[in-house]
């Protein structure tokens, strides 16, 4: 398979992809991949990509603007919004190749994107079929558990203190950590010390371009963040959602509520055994079985 480096336009931001283009020739399926929280092309999906081209199924990821070789002046900034309509330009990017039949493209996502793809598959008839991988479902309802009481008070507090800092100083803002390792001395987004090891690893043998660090206001809009209204408007799309047994970063019983309420018949749900949120990351062969369960199901559907 060949990789090219392409790049797109969202919304006056210049987002750069990697292409992987499948052999065969002609028009293809095709496959939208872009990451969660904090993350770059870098970061696991060049697998998953692989596993789709090898089988037939171009695959393209990218960085969200704001973050890695992509555009944008307000760096580390999640707005998940804006992030949906960047994976909604890239497939209008993707209609217009040659290579690529507009009318069998897919959207993989993970973790934050997980959740994004829910939501694409509710909200753009384009999207003919979807994967959605340890999703993000209820903001909310994560941050709230993830930290618990005390941390959560503390989570409050940073997220008043910017919304301060916004208004009296504009273009000014407060900074966290995406994880750390002593929750009790530092407030981050993602409590857990399993996440910040997990991710410098990768940063230091794969993607230096990873940043452990995100605005205060990315974790404000993800408070706001719900895929529970959308769920419910996938009637036909194909979804296929992969989960981790005991999932307690995003919240596996959330996950499972959340395909429950999917109304449509053309719907999977696979659990992953002694699976951790943190093992699809780290662990290569639990990686390598959920994008073979992922190609599996795109060749299926697409």
């Amino acid at each position: 398979m060949k990789r090219l480096d392409v790049e797109f336009q969202s919304e006056g931001a210049t987002v750069r992809a990697w292409f992987y283009k499948a052999e065969g020739g002609g028009r293809r399926p095709t496959v939208v991949l872009a990451g969660g929280w904090c993350y770059v092309r870098e970061i696991v999906m060049p697998t998953y990509a692989k596993a789709f081209a090898a089988a037939g199924i171009n695959a393209m990821i990218f960085d969200y603007r704001n973050l890695g070789v992509s555009d944008g002046d307000n760096r580390q900034h999640l707005d998940p919004w804006a992030q949906i309509r960047d994976y909604q330009n890239a497939i209008s990017f993707l209609e217009r190749r040659d290579d690529v039949d507009p009318h069998r493209i897919g959207v993989w996502g993970i973790s934050y994107s997980g959740g994004h793809a829910l939501i694409l598959a509710a909200i753009d008839p384009r999207v003919k079929s979807i994967v959605s991988q340890i999703p993000v479902i209820d903001g909310y309802e994560n941050m709230r558990r993830a930290h618990g009481t005390m941390e959560f008070r503390r989570l409050w507090d940073l997220v008043l203190k910017d919304r301060k800092l916004r208004y009296e100083r504009p273009g000014e803002r407060l900074y966290l950590p995406h994880a750390t390792e002593n929750s009790e001395a530092e407030v981050s987004s993602w409590p857990f010390p399993e996440t910040v090891r997990t991710f410098m690893a990768i940063k230091a043998k794969e993607a230096p371009l990873y940043e452990n660090r995100s605005t205060v206001e990315s974790v404000d809009l993800l408070m706001n963040y719900d895929v529970g209204p959308f769920v419910k408007r996938i009637y036909n799309t194909p979804t296929f959602m992969i989960v981790a047994e005991g999932d307690d970063l995003t919240l596996w019983d959330l996950e499972i509520n959340a395909f429950n309420a999917v109304p449509s018949a053309r719907k999977k749900l696979h659990v992953l055994p002694h699976t951790s949120h943190m093992t699809l990351y780290s662990d290569a062969s639990k990686v390598e079985t959920a994008a073979k369960l992922a190609t599996e199901w795109f060749s299926e559907t697409l």
